[in-house]
């Protein structure tokens, strides 16, 4: 064969990679749909476990109260509007019910520091010990 010219004997050098796409795009897939029932299974407990009763036992903490207050002074008391009246009413009554219960301040940034200041003594003085201020995050330069 060493007299043939331009024959048969020449050497593929091109790799064809569509077989390796077409397998990883089926093995991503597959991670994709598996990831969502891990981490759904992952969320319950893996050991099921029926807890007996006791009077001591502690209450599940109630999810935060959200006070916000808005650019023109409104309140609102997880996302219902209050007077500052209502907002003590109502935040009175969630401290009754879960003594441990947290709020969480949004106030516009245009509010008076006064105003907010008013809300968060307001609360801390019904019961609740713990407040945060809400913020968003700022792009350092």
């Amino acid at each position: 064969m060493a007299g043939k010219i331009g024959g048969d004997d020449d050497v593929l050098a091109d790799i064809n990679v569509t077989p390796l796409v077409d397998i990883m795009l089926v093995l991503l897939i597959i991670f994709m749909l598996t990831n969502e029932e891990v981490s759904e299974k992952m969320k319950k407990p893996s050991i099921e476990v029926d807890l007996p009763k006791a009077a001591s036992a502690q209450l599940r903490p109630a999810k935060p109260l959200s006070v916000v207050i808005s650019k023109d002074g409104a309140l609102f008391l997880n996302g219902t509007p209050a007077t500052q009246a209502e907002l003590k009413a109502r935040v009175a009554d969630a401290v009754r019910l879960s003594p441990g219960i947290e709020a969480v301040v949004s106030a516009d940034r245009r509010v008076s520091h006064g105003s907010v200041i008013h809300v968060i003594d307001a609360v801390r003085l019904l019961g609740v010990e713990h407040v945060a201020v809400n913020t968003k995050e700022q792009d350092i330069d």
